[in-house]
Formats: structure tokens, sequence, C-alpha cells
């Protein structure tokens, strides 16, 4: 637990709609610390409402808690886990040279797999030779040639054509060079987990649907079509911008939307837990808090483990 060689890392995580980031937030002031979050639709700005930033979280008792790695890509950019990690690692130095705690806060399983498993970091130049033979082919020749390298687990590597032709490259370079592994900080985790029973959180995702699309979830994703954001890519993005992009489409009355997109949400916090599971079961230990305690009780479970650990 102690080990004065390694910083602490505090890592907060759970279920859509678990109450996440007021949590981080409290305890990010109690321990003097700032925030990185893991999330991988909130890196995008004007996602908002969608996504959950949910700004005035941060503010605790007039304090205003830093956070990372929200508002740093214009939606459209294909942001992923490599420029994740890379930025991750520039605000875990920022946060420490200021004498901060570390806290990372969010329910993207494979972002925070990648730091607390330091998955490699691969820096792969641009090959326009390759690309240009490349760009001459169809979807179908060029999953093909992926297929040539590796199982296609990663779907989201061929809904596309550059993304299939980026793959390909990443592939091919890997075959003649060495991994390029950027350093990573060496640290001791301390994982939170906030969780409600299924009755209690099927309750508060379908309430906060109904509250974000009062404030105005409908008209965020209209903003974005008409500042050029494609329906493809908010399709992309998936839940809240897939059907919302539908239904501006026609494709479901109000009500449709509403019963499709609750339902999706209800299916990807059950994913998330079911990720959260893999990982206890791969070694990290998750110290799982009861959700429906206030927030106070909340935060009292968390300063022991912190006291123990620190």
């Amino acid at each position: 637990m102690k080990n004065p060689d390694k910083p602490l890392l505090i890592v907060i995580l759970g279920h859509t709609a678990g109450g996440k980031t007021a949590f981080a937030a409290s305890l990010a002031q109690r321990v003097n610390g700032e925030i990185i979050s893991a999330d991988s639709r909130q890196v995008y700005r004007g996602m908002d409402i969608g996504t959950g930033k949910d700004y005035h979280d941060y503010v605790i008792n007039g304090e205003k808690i830093k956070v990372h790695l929200v508002d740093i890509a214009d939606p459209g950019y294909e942001y992923n886990v490599y420029e994740f990690q890379k930025d991750f690692i520039h605000a875990w130095h920022d946060i420490r040279s200021a004498n901060k705690q570390v806290l990372l806060c969010g329910g993207t399983g494979l972002y925070l797999d990648a730091v607390l498993k330091q998955y490699r970091l691969i820096n792969v130049p641009v090959n326009n030779d390759l690309r240009n033979e490349l760009v001459k082919k169809n979807i179908d020749e060029l999953t093909e040639i992926l297929r040539n390298f590796k199982n296609l687990h990663n779907k989201t590597d061929i809904v596309n054509k550059k993304r299939l032709i980026r793959a390909i490259e990443i592939e091919t370079y890997l075959q003649c060079h060495p991994t390029v592994i950027r350093e990573f900080p060496d640290f001791r985790p301390l994982v939170l987990g906030i969780r409600f029973s299924r009755d209690e959180r099927r309750n508060r995702i379908t309430q906060r649907l109904k509250d974000r699309l009062k404030s105005g979830m409908i008209e965020e994703v209209e903003g974005l079509i008409n500042s050029g954001v494609s329906k493809e890519t908010l399709v992309f993005y998936g839940l809240e911008y897939k059907y919302l992009a539908w239904y501006l489409e026609e494709k479901f009355s109000y009500d449709e939307m509403f019963e499709k997109l609750n339902t999706a949400i209800h299916q990807f916090a059950k994913r998330q837990m079911t990720w959260f599971r893999k990982m206890e079961r791969e070694g990290v230990q998750i110290h799982w808090i009861d959700g429906e305690k206030d927030m106070e009780e909340k935060i009292s479970v968390a300063m022991k483990l912190y006291a123990e650990y620190a």
C-alpha cells in the first residue's frame, strides 16, 4: 500500500449516471488534487450535454476543481487511446509538478486499462508511399490486407477507408521496427468504484436522459450538424448522438427515439460493469462504494482508504 518511492494515483470508475464526476471533484477538493478525465467523448468541444460534462459538478464549496483532457479536440477528429495515453502522461506531469494529487475519473474501460496496465504507446510515422498505394483499393480489399496482419477484434479499424489505411500503416511499421515505448509514470493505484443496485441504476439512467433532453440535448446535436459535423460522425460517436441524429432525420418519433436510446444506455451501463468485473479478474483491486450513500459517507470511505495508501 504505502510506498514513498511511488506516487499515488486515485482512480474513480463506475457505470454511466453513477455520479462519478461529483464524487471525484469532492474527493479532489479534500486531497488537494486535480482530475484527469478518462472519457472517450468528453474530449470533444461542443459535445457537452450528451457526454455529461456537468461542469457545475467541478465546483466544490466555491472552489473550481481543475480537470484535464476535457474539450481538447474538435468534433469529427478521431481521437484515440494512443493520444489519450500521451495526453495522460503530459497531464500527470503537470499535476505532479504543481504538487497536487492526481485523480483519474471516467467510465471508458479501454482508457482506464491503458493507464492501469500501461499499454505500450506506439509512435508510427506516416508512410506516404504506402498510403498512395492503399488509397487505390476499396474497403473490402483493405480489410483483407489488415486481416492478414491480425485478428480484427477492434471493429473501429474497419469503419472507414481512412482508419483502415492507418491501421495497415501501423501494422506494416511494426513488422519492420521495434516498438517505440514512451516512458510511463510509475505509480501506485487506489481504484475506487461507485455502483448502484441494478434497479437504482436503471432509474438514474432514465431520469438523467429525461433531464438532458429537457436541457437542450436535441438542440446540441442540431448545432453540431449545423456546424458541419456529419451525421455519420455522430452515429459513430454512438448513444445520444447516434439516436438523436437519426431522430432529426425523422427515422423515429420522439417516443420511439426515447425508448431506443434509453434501452441502449442501459445496455451500455451493463457492458461497463462487465468490463470492470473483467478488470478485477485480471488483478485490478476495485474498492466499491455504495452509490446510494450520501456524499459525505462516500467521501469518508474514500478518505479512510486514502489514509492507508497515501
